[in-house]
C-alpha cells in the first residue's frame, strides 16, 4: 500500500471535491505534502483526520466545531460534543414538533370553517377569554389590516392569521342598537396570555359566509331571538373572522360569526 495519494485520488475516494479539500487546508484542518511540481500529496496518516471530517459533517457539524475537535481531542470532549449536538437535535425536533401542532391547528380551523353551521342563531356558554386588543377603529377592511399586524406583534412567535378563527373587531352595543353593525372601536385577538378578557357566560352567536355588510341582517336578528328568549344582550357585539381575503380570494368564501353576551 502506498503511503501518499495526491488530491484527485482522495477527492475519488470520500467522493469530496478538491474545492473541498482546499478549504479545509485554509482552515488548517489537512495539512498536504507538497510532492513534484508542487502537488498536493497526502499521507496515508491524513486519512484519519477525513475520517473524521466526514463523519462529523454526516452528523451536522460546522467546520468550525470539527476543527476545534480534531486539535483538542480526548473521550470527555467527544462526548460533550456529542451530547451538545444530541442537545441541538432535540430543540429542533421539538420545535417541529410545535410546528407541526400549529400547522394541524390551522388545519381543523379551517374543516371546522367548511362545516360551520351558517344563518342559524345559537346560544353557547362561552368560558372567559384571553386576549390581546388595540383601542383602535376602523371604517373600511383595508385599515384593519394594519391593526392585525400590531395585534400580531403582541408575540410575534406564536400569533398568525391563515388558519385562525380568533381575531376580531368589537362593535358597542349601543351603535349595533341604532343600526351602526360596522361601527368598529376595537380589536382583539384571543390568546390565552393576553393581558385583557372577554367576559365568560351565555353569548348568543350567528355565522354568515359573504360580505360583512349582513351585519345589518344578522345583528338585529341577534337581538330579536334575545327578545324572544327573554334574554337581555350586555354586549359589546363580537365580529369573529373565520375566513377572509387572508384565506380566499372568492368572498362567497369569507366566514364571519358574530357574538353578543346576554344575561
Amino acid at each position: 500500500m502506498k503511503h501518499y495519494y495526491r488530491i484527485g485520488e482522495i477527492s475519488r475516494l470520500y467522493n469530496i471535491g478538491p474545492d473541498s479539500l482546499r478549504y479545509y487546508e485554509e482552515l488548517g484542518i489537512l495539512k498536504p505534502h507538497r510532492g513534484e511540481n508542487n502537488y498536493r500529496m497526502y499521507h496515508i496518516h491524513d486519512l484519519w483526520r477525513l475520517n473524521v471530517i466526514r463523519d462529523l459533517r454526516e452528523l451536522g457539524f460546522s467546520m468550525e466545531k470539527i476543527k476545534d475537535y480534531l486539535n483538542n481531542r480526548s473521550l470527555a470532549s467527544t462526548k460533550a460534543m456529542l451530547q451538545e449536538e444530541l442537545d441541538v437535535i432535540n430543540n429542533k425536533m421539538q420545535a417541529l414538533a410545535d410546528l407541526k401542532a400549529n400547522i394541524e391547528d390551522r388545519l381543523e380551523t379551517l374543516h371546522d370553517t367548511m362545516t360551520q353551521p351558517l344563518g342559524i342563531i345559537e346560544k353557547k356558554e362561552l368560558p372567559v377569554r384571553h386576549c390581546h386588543t388595540i383601542h383602535s377603529g376602523y371604517k373600511i377592511d383595508v385599515e384593519m389590516d394594519l391593526l392585525i399586524k400590531q395585534l400580531l406583534n403582541k408575540d410575534k412567535d406564536k400569533l398568525y392569521i391563515i388558519g385562525n378563527n380568533r381575531i376580531g373587531s368589537v362593535i358597542p352595543l349601543e351603535s349595533a342598537k341604532q343600526g351602526l353593525c360596522r361601527h368598529y372601536t376595537d380589536v382583539f385577538i384571543i390568546d390565552k396570555d393576553g393581558r385583557d378578557t372577554i367576559p365568560g357566560g351565555i353569548y348568543l352567536t350567528v355565522s354568515y359566509r359573504g360580505d360583512c355588510a349582513q351585519n345589518a341582517e344578522y345583528i338585529p336578528a341577534l337581538f330579536r331571538y334575545a327578545d324572544e328568549q327573554g334574554l337581555t344582550p350586555e354586549g359589546p357585539v363580537l365580529e369573529l373572522l373565520w375566513t377572509d381575503i387572508h384565506q380566499t380570494d372568492e368572498e362567497e368564501e369569507h366566514v364571519t360569526e358574530l357574538q353578543v353576551r346576554c344575561v
